[in-house]
């Protein structure tokens, strides 16, 4: 029931929100038009390529938070794991529906890298944060659902990307994002939190703003405290902290991406991955122009 809540709302935002001035046209072919496979398919294909290594080339340098983790952050080509690094084999994928859009881009490149994937992450949901408001029970459920992946998963590394519903003061988040980190270490997996790409706070959104704005640095302090078993990976790095801008690469309603942002993030996200556990992404020649680039997920967001 509270899920189908915030499931009807994200439901309604997607289809209430005006187009942005920020529209990406999706390079990927629609599986909707039979009979147009073959070469059109692959120039495609080869823009999404080339739109990946347009990012990665100008996506370089550290974020304004000055974490480590983020200095360098993507490179034109894959670098090598980390030599005696954790093994990353197994990745569960968490977040909302912003989670859920870049998850299809993300299990590609994971499993082209040699690990296994899977992704909890869903629209109306995901919270871990036990704050105020509705969405504070909502946090429950997510866990629910993870110590059930967790059970049969067995993930080494648990990836969590801060929601749009992380609703509550920073000391909440923080107090959330650290226990976390302990269900995280009980199920024999380390932590990885990612701060949400920038979104556009409309009506939906703006009562909510302070605790949108306090998250990633929640998310960083409740790393810092549990060194070597959580770590922070700033996304802004990536994508920029303006919403509106073509770097930010946002769909029409301004908060969720199409696929050419997904394959961005999911060549970013396995470089950070590779600087600290022992996985070598592959190039994105090598997944970025596969069938998850017709997943149903995009076009619930009329990325085409």
């Amino acid at each position: 029931m509270r899920r189908a809540y915030l499931e009807n709302m994200h439901s309604k935002h997607i289809a209430d929100s005006p187009s942005s001035s920020q529209q990406f046209p999706t390079p990927a072919a629609s599986p909707r038009r039979p009979g147009r496979r073959g070469r059109p398919a692959l120039a495609a294909g080869a823009l999404l390529i080339a739109g990946v290594s347009l990012v990665a080339l100008t996506g370089c340098g550290n974020s304004a938070s000055g974490n480590g983790d983020n200095a360098d952050s993507a490179a034109s080509a894959p670098p090598a794991g980390k030599n005696g690094g954790k093994q990353l084999s197994k990745l569960l994928w968490m977040g909302d529906s912003i989670a859920e859009a870049e998850a299809p881009a993300l299990e590609a490149a994971v499993k082209a890298g040699g690990a296994e994937f899977k992704s909890i992450a869903s629209a109306g949901g995901g919270t871990v944060v036990k704050g105020e408001g509705p969405t504070a029970k909502f946090a429950e459920d997510t866990y629910k659902e993870l110590a059930n992946t967790a059970k049969t998963f067995h993930p080494d590394v648990i990836a969590y990307q801060v929601t749009t519903y992380d609703w509550g003061t920073a000391a909440q988040q923080t107090s959330s994002y650290e226990h976390l980190a302990k269900v995280a270490k009980d199920a024999g997996a380390e932590l990885v939190i990612v701060s949400a790409p920038p979104f556009k706070i409309d009506d939906f959104y703006k009562s909510h703003e302070a605790a949108i704005k306090s998250a990633p640095k929640a998310a960083q302090d409740a790393a810092a405290k549990n060194a070597g078993q959580a770590r922070f990976f700033d996304a802004a790095a990536l994508w920029g902290t303006d919403s509106a801008a073509a770097k930010a690469q946002r769909s029409q309603d301004g908060i969720h991406t199409c696929q050419q942002g997904a394959a961005a993030f999911a060549n970013w996200f396995g470089g950070q991955l590779s600087r600290h556990y022992s996985f070598t992404p592959a190039a994105p020649e090598k997944w970025a122009k596969g069938p998850w680039t017709g997943s149903k997920v995009y076009g619930q967001l009329k990325c085409g």
